[in-house]
């Protein structure tokens, strides 16, 4: 058996590649992996993404690449995927999630205190940045691009106080930095499916074999939880540009889903939290939407 691999070029989509193919030969040990690596138009470009297309800057050509018959499958940083896909796509699987937050890392001799300064920190997302001007609405936000060590790199070239990045990254690329603060949930709720590495497939194309190796590589807690949080986020109609944080977490059948949206300023916050059985997921999914619309947050991550 043979497997095409699409996926982009930089270190942290090839180590997640990298991650993939260990599991696949893991449980099938003679399938032959053909990495396809494709560069997607995210990576051509510096500019902030929701000023030029958004996160699917990122998925486009991978997608392509599986639309043109070249791979059988793309790997994502799921974080990266819209939530809504064109329905052809679907997310086949999971790897194991990493830690879920997101740090902040300092210059020499700050830290979190220092937040109540007036600092300058680095981040594209309007998430982080809202929830940063929420911790204190006087902190200028700079827009950053690149790779991890390429904006940890401008940290220095461009005079940062900060720069933030998922803690999954940071741990996947072995990266260190000598001061970090990790925030917690209540100061900055992650994206959804933050450090979730996903599978990416045209289902109707795939043969019987594929579809058994991708159920063999999945976590299906992953899968079900970073499921829900994209559920939540394409009932709210949310893109690039929108200020919104969810997390579910599972346990047996028990289901702790978090979602925080704010207006672009951070000023505006609400947050939502259920507590329900996976068995009664398709129901309570429902009723926490209508809740989360009713108390107007699709309209606040207009604002």
């Amino acid at each position: 058996m043979k497997i095409r691999i699409a996926t982009r070029f930089s270190p942290l989509a090839m180590l997640q590649t990298k991650e993939v193919i260990k599991k696949i030969q893991h449980h099938h040990p003679t399938c032959a992996c053909e990495v396809i690596k494709v560069e997607s138009d995210g990576d051509l470009s510096d500019t902030p993404l929701h000023m030029i297309g958004g996160k699917g800057l990122f998925v486009s050509k991978l997608e392509q690449a599986l639309d043109n018959g070249i791979a059988d499958i793309a790997i994502h940083s799921l974080k990266d995927v819209p939530a809504s896909l064109d329905k052809k796509f679907t997310i086949a699987a999971t790897l194991p999630r990493e830690e879920v937050e997101d740090v902040l890392l300092l210059r020499d001799k700050l830290n979190k205190s220092d937040l109540s300064k007036k600092l300058k920190i680095a981040t594209s997302g309007p998430r982080r940045k809202a929830q940063l001007l929420g911790i204190n609405s006087g902190l200028k936000i700079v827009p950053i691009r690149g790779n991890i060590q390429t904006r940890i790199d401008k940290m220095t070239t461009e005079n940062l106080d900060g720069l933030i990045v998922a803690k999954a990254a940071l741990n996947r690329l072995k990266i260190s930095h000598p001061n970090i603060y990790i925030f917690s949930q209540e100061e900055m709720l992650p994206a959804a499916a933050q450090g979730a590495i996903g599978i990416e497939v045209i289902e109707e194309n795939l043969e019987a074999e594929t579809i058994n190796l991708l159920q063999s590589i999945n976590d299906n807690l992953t899968f079900k939880a970073t499921e829900i949080e994209r559920t939540v986020v394409a009932a709210l109609q949310g893109n690039c540009l929108s200020p919104i944080s969810a997390l579910c977490k599972i346990s047996d059948q028990d289901v702790e889903l978090k979602v925080r949206v704010s207006n672009q300023k951070g000023s505006e916050v609400y947050d939502q939290k259920e507590i329900f059985k996976l068995d009664n997921k398709i129901e309570a999914l429902e009723g926490f939407i209508e809740k989360l619309i009713s108390n107007g947050a699709k309209t606040l991550i207009q604002k």
